[in-house]
């Protein structure tokens, strides 16, 4: 059997076992690369040690150790608090606010998980407490979080850029973030009319913050359970206020100023100055943690080593994919097909499927990468076939399936469990049907990208 057909074959087992078992894909991947590598391939370790994705590594961990940081400093609460108070009581604006301060949280560097972990609680505290559609506050929160998941230092953006740009592609950062974003906004104002924003329009009540600062760390730490807070009844269609306990005025502390202070300077170095986001992100994260270095003993516990292990696991057998050729291989078939439109929908469709069942993240790293002998044919717009194999492969992340999806249904409050699973699996599989051919209509068909 050649070695095209047996790493083919080694990548479905991989997506098998990983879908039906509790099996870290990283893991399995790096078991494949080792395996197939050195008995079909003929490489050595170090040669598939060669295809060890260090840069990204150093990134993922940059990024999740500085935000892991914030967490526990209450600095994300904050955030959250103080967007609150900007829709100075206005209920229709209040699923804005949760789709902007997850974007906010993805775009400078969180991971969508764990985005979705901090502020799904909250939003769905929300949603109980002022008669929200919990349906729309839980989409709201995660297509917030695939939004703003592509800007230049995020996780997405980085793992799609690299890949990109390794491969001698035409890059564009921006393009892909500002797709992604207007995409996923584009969703929430349709979801937010069909789901009740309309009878929101106009209502306003009394607006206190749904979780005091120690509740809020202890939903960042956890990521599950009832969200913080009063889940007040009867919030269904009043306009009145909303009895509650009063917001007790709470301080600033250096802690929180530093970080956002950190929180910028990444952000700025990284752009501006184009240093590496993950040696940045690991400096401020260290000295922050100078600062208060007992209450952030355990924020390197927090960096999400299951993701890192995934992402370093599977672009490392994407690496012994392309020594076997079978990037080439299934790239020459699908050119074969003749139709570059076709074969960019069928990639779209591949992509999306896939991901609402696995890892999104490891699944654009495979996507992007046999999508390349066909991008390089020149037939078709890269970056169009980029910002849509990219779209495609995260906004199923809908899927109850799928962490996100699965957050949201955990932390629902006042709902019926089982009615509710049944509406997420709905909506779900209307994106997986109809959002990745919407993404190939307007990022591929018109070829102006």
């Amino acid at each position: 059997m050649s070695p095209e057909i047996v790493t083919i074959l080694a990548l479905v087992v991989i997506f098998a076992i990983a879908t039906f078992l509790p099996i870290n894909m990283g893991a399995l991947a790096f078991v494949a690369a080792f395996l197939v590598g050195t008995l079909s391939v003929g490489l050595s370790t170090d040669d598939i040690l060669a295809g060890f994705p260090a840069e990204l590594v150093v990134t993922l961990i940059g990024v999740t150790y500085l935000f892991a940081i914030a967490q526990n400093n209450g600095t994300v609460d904050l955030l959250v608090r103080g967007a609150v108070r900007l829709v100075r009581g206005h209920v229709a604006a209040i699923p804005w606010i949760m789709f902007a301060v997850t974007a906010l949280l993805t775009a400078i560097g969180a991971l969508s998980p764990a985005a979705v972990a901090i502020i799904a609680p909250i939003a769905l505290g929300f949603a109980a407490r002022y008669g929200i559609n919990p349906l729309l506050m839980g989409m709201m929160v995660i297509h917030g979080a695939q939004g703003g998941g592509f800007s230049p230092i995020s996780v997405y953006g980085v793992t799609v850029n690299t890949i990109v740009e390794t491969e001698g592609l035409t890059s564009s950062p921006v393009t892909v973030f500002l797709g992604s974003l207007v995409f996923n906004l584009a969703i929430a104002l349709v979801l937010f009319f069909v789901l009740g924003g309309r009878r929101l329009l106009g209502r306003k009540v009394g607006v206190t913050a749904p979780a005091t600062a120690e509740h809020a760390e202890a939903t960042v730490v956890s990521g599950h359970g009832a969200p913080p807070g009063p889940a007040v009844g009867g919030g269904s269609g009043s306009g009145d206020a909303v009895d509650g306990e009063p917001e007790r005025p709470q301080k600033v502390t250096l802690d929180q100023v530093l970080t956002l202070i950190g929180l910028a300077a990444v952000a700025v170095l990284a752009l501006v100055f184009d240093l590496d986001i993950g040696f940045v992100s690991i400096t401020v994260a260290t000295v922050l943690a100078l600062f208060a270095a007992a209450r952030h003993k355990g924020a390197v516990s927090q960096i999400s080593w299951s993701t890192v292990l995934l992402i370093a696991g599977v672009l490392t057998f994407v690496f012994v994919l392309q020594e076997a050729g079978t990037i080439d291989y299934v790239g020459e078939a699908v050119i074969g097909l003749g139709v570059p439109l076709l074969i960019a929908l069928l990639l779209c469709y591949i992509g999306g499927v896939v991901s609402a069942f696995a890892s999104s993240t490891a699944i654009i790293g495979v996507a992007i990468a046999l999508a390349v002998p066909f991008l390089q044919a020149g037939a078709i717009g890269t970056v169009g076939v980029i910002v849509a194999l990219s779209v495609a492969s995260t906004i199923v992340d809908v899927s109850p399936f799928s962490t996100n999806g699965a957050l949201v249904l955990a932390n629902a409050q006042d709902v019926d469990r089982d009615r509710f699973y049944k509406q997420i699996l709905a909506y779900s599989g209307i994106v997986v049907v109809v959002g990745p051919f919407l993404a190939w209509l307007v990022f591929v068909v018109p070829g102006w990208l």
